[in-house]
């Protein structure tokens, strides 16, 4: 029964790096391997044999969490930092992140390569829903605000965006690393 420990393992990587690729792509990536390892963890007692009692084990399950709970925050003040620091408002940080949702799934199949023409099409989202919300105050909302104060904004959007990208991303290999690790050598 060896060869199905080492069968599970590899299955878990693999699937496990589509799951990396739903993070770069802004979907919940890191939740979806995490919740794939909880079910290998729950159904150990089925298939491995008493040498090898668990495939991951719980304490490095919930380190996972926790540290994948670390890279959404990340990705969420990076995002909002951005914005902030380029002197966006509030009605900036949520143009930025609807327009970043929209720009995903609109110009994804406009740059046809894969993961990257969604990360581009999430940057160009995010800095258009920024410019735009901030465009849209009214005169007397404005006060002192020209164009170039809002490109700054949205400019910071979009960098705040694309760090918090790479942060979240990092963690997730992180995460899938450890866990396909731990899954070879339970």
């Amino acid at each position: 029964m060896e060869w199905l420990l080492y069968l599970v393992a590899l299955l878990f990587s693999l699937l496990g790096a589509g799951c990396l690729v739903l993070v770069v792509l802004g979907l919940p990536g890191t939740w979806i391997l995490l919740g794939l390892a909880t079910a290998i963890e729950l159904t150990d007692g089925y298939w491995l044999s008493d040498a090898a009692p668990t495939t991951f084990g719980w304490w490095l399950l919930g380190a996972c969490a926790v540290v994948a709970l670390v890279g959404e925050g990340l990705e969420a003040l990076t995002g909002a930092a951005g914005t902030k620091l380029g002197g966006g408002t509030r009605r900036g940080m949520f143009g930025a992140i609807a327009g970043g949702l929209l720009g995903a799934l609109v110009l994804t199949p406009l740059i046809p390569i894969p993961v990257v023409g969604t990360l581009v099409g999430a940057l160009i989202g995010t800095f258009v829903g920024a410019l735009l919300a901030e465009r849209s105050h009214k005169p007397e909302q404005r006060g002192e605000k020209v164009l170039s104060d809002d490109l700054k904004a949205a400019t910071g959007a979009t960098v705040g965006r694309l760090l918090g990208t790479l942060a979240k991303t990092a963690i997730a290999v992180t995460i899938w690393i450890a866990l396909s690790v731990a899954a070879f050598w339970p």
